[in-house]
């Protein structure tokens, strides 16, 4: 006759209250890994602010002004995902207004003189991407430093862009116009039950679009696992065969891409080009960024974190504008953000160490 296992029960309690603990030690490492991470405080602030602007301001909330601010930080988006690519290699790319606007009126120009959008568009882009790939060579097999590659490549782009335009304003673009102010300023509208129409532009459904690819790509594809190598560890990388050249020159494509294809929707959206777009739009694509959790030093960033730091950025600049403050007071409050970004993460990087 079988008799009951006293011990045999105390261990089943026993499996049951670690099992408990476990899942509670789980549940707080969790939240501690989710506290940690920079993107999270963004995100959480970029919502608090839009919370808050929304009961400060009767505008603010409107649908106008959201399709206003959805666009706006596209643009910015758009290039910050390239530039975050950049950043986790350990690089730096301050030429991309230029590109912006080279794109821009190579793209102009094109139909400016009759050319189809489905040649003009395309060769727009190859015009951002020679000057990635020129960047890349450099930078990859010359040798030659980042911030002085991409700083010259700053003055040629828009001085090409000066030379192609004879330094005028170009606004009429051929029997195609309507498709190009289609594609950068309209919009997708959505019917939702009990609430107007929805709309989205176009450029947020791009910005969308590439947010999704980048992120996949980061984190499944071979060039993702290289981008963070590389980043990690430039050396390392080398000697266990990852392709350091050609996917530093790649990575300066791509960045050069995604201002190109801002250059092409700015241009749609604003039914003009001249030779300032862009303008110091490297700066804020760079705070962007680094707002978002990309490590200037390499190795760290990420395409949602590139999307968040756009967005509050623009909160903010738009906020200054609904709440009657001096927009010339956009940088500083931008600036204290970088700043703030960058003690975050090396208060982060310290206790890893401890």
């Amino acid at each position: 006759m079988n008799t009951p296992n006293p011990a045999g029960a105390d261990a089943g309690i026993t499996d049951t209250t670690l099992a408990s603990a476990i899942d509670a030690r789980t549940h707080d490492s969790r939240l501690a890994w989710l506290a940690g991470q920079q993107t999270f405080w963004v995100t959480l602030a970029a919502l608090l602010a839009f919370a808050g602007l929304s009961l400060a301001s009767d505008v603010f909330a409107t649908q106008q002004n959201l399709f206003n601010v959805a666009r706006n930080f596209a643009f910015v988006a758009i290039i910050a995902i390239g530039m975050t690519a950049v950043i986790v290699t350990g690089g730096i790319d301050l030429s991309v207004g230029a590109v912006l606007v080279l794109s821009g009126m190579v793209t102009g120009m094109a139909m400016n003189s009759g050319m189809s959008i489905w040649l003009a568009v395309p060769l727009g882009l190859a015009a951002a991407l020679a000057v990635g790939a020129f960047n890349g060579v450099l930078i990859a097999y010359v040798g030659v430093p980042p911030f002085v590659v991409t700083l010259g490549m700053l003055s040629i782009a828009r001085s090409l862009a000066m030379v192609l335009s004879d330094n005028r304003m170009v606004y009429s673009f051929g029997p195609d116009q309507p498709a190009l102010l289609a594609l950068g300023g309209g919009f997708l509208e959505l019917a939702l039950p009990f609430v107007d129409p929805v709309r989205i532009p176009n450029p947020l459904i791009f910005m969308l679009v590439l947010m999704v690819c980048t992120s996949l790509a980061f984190r499944w594809s071979r060039w993702g696992r290289y981008l963070f190598a590389i980043g990690g560890n430039e050396r390392a990388a080398t000697l266990t065969g990852v392709p350091v050249k050609r996917v530093k020159v790649g990575v300066y494509m791509f960045c050069a891409l995604c201002a190109g294809l801002t250059g092409v929707l700015e241009v749609g959206w604003l039914g003009t080009i001249t030779t300032g777009l862009g303008q110091g739009m490297e700066l804020t694509v760079i705070a962007a960024a680094v707002i978002g959790g990309a490590n200037l030093s390499g190795g760290i960033g990420s395409a949602f974190g590139a999307v968040v730091g756009a967005a509050l950025i623009e909160v903010i600049r738009n906020s200054l504008t609904l709440l009657g403050i001096s927009t010339f007071w956009q940088g500083t409050f931008v600036g204290t953000f970088i700043v703030i970004a960058v003690l975050f993460d090396r208060l982060r990087s310290r206790s890893a160490n401890e």
